[in-house]
């Protein structure tokens, strides 16, 4: 019995403790939990920048135009804008005659006028109304060119049989631009409008403008007559790009 009792003793001190240990090849998988703010805010801006081309309806007749326009914020933005347009007296009546060519008796000038204007534009009811609609309103002023080009001249002619008359031609419009001279004043208009559809893409927009343009010397268009205010209401269709 000692004899078995010394030889377990001797088995204890030679021989090493037993550790329990974990399988090495555990497939626990631990995921990091997941963000609980699944929405997040819209970064996105709109492009401040677009431009564009208007075409232009008025009593006097068709226009066009060309424009560039900046946002410095979500209500403010700046806008350049050059147009051209014919211009008329209300006092012009137009006859036909049987050829169908066009006289306006008494008429002695043709206007075009050229206006560059810079204008403020105020956006409207922003947080009352979505963005696929924005009214606004905008004044602008700037130098004004008034081209002005006869219309007829009269001529004399003399005969010894039934002696000298008078009478008046039409010049034809290219051929009267050459004889025409430049009138320049300062000018301005008021506008309302909005905007329609999405906010970056195409910018499509529709306004009503009353341009008002003075010349303290007045500018004859018909005969004896010289007008001293000219411009007027226009209807405006903008088509532009961001």
């Amino acid at each position: 019995m000692k004899s078995a009792r010394i030889f377990y003793l001797a088995f204890l001190a030679v021989t090493p403790p037993l550790i329990a240990q974990h399988p090495v090849g555990d497939t626990t998988i631990v995921f990091t939990p997941s963000q609980p703010d699944l929405i997040r805010p819209n970064s996105y801006q709109s492009p401040p920048d677009a431009w564009g081309f208007d075409i232009m309806l008025s009593n006097n007749g068709f226009g066009a135009g060309g424009f560039y326009r900046h946002e410095f914020s979500e209500t403010l933005s700046g806008i350049v804008t050059l147009a051209l347009s014919d211009v008329k007296d209300d006092a012009e009546v137009e006859y036909f005659d049987y050829f169908g060519n066009s006289i306006v008796p008494g008429k002695k000038n043709r206007l075009i006028m050229i206006p560059l204007m810079a204008a403020a534009q105020l956006r409207l009811f922003k947080d009352d109304i979505m963005d696929n609609f924005r009214p606004y309103v905008s004044a602008g002023i700037g130098p004004t060119l008034m081209f002005v080009a006869p219309y007829s001249f009269t001529r004399t002619i003399s005969d010894s049989s039934v002696g000298s008359f008078e009478f008046t031609e039409e010049v034809e419009f290219f051929q009267s631009l050459k004889y025409g001279q430049a009138e320049y004043t300062i000018g301005g208009y008021l506008s309302a409008g909005a905007y329609f559809g999405a906010p970056y893409g195409t910018l499509m927009g529709f306004s009503i403008r009353y341009y008002f343009v003075p010349f303290p010397g007045g500018i004859e268009v018909m005969d004896g007559v010289r007008v001293k205010n000219f411009g007027g209401f226009y209807i405006t269709l903008n088509i532009g790009s961001f």
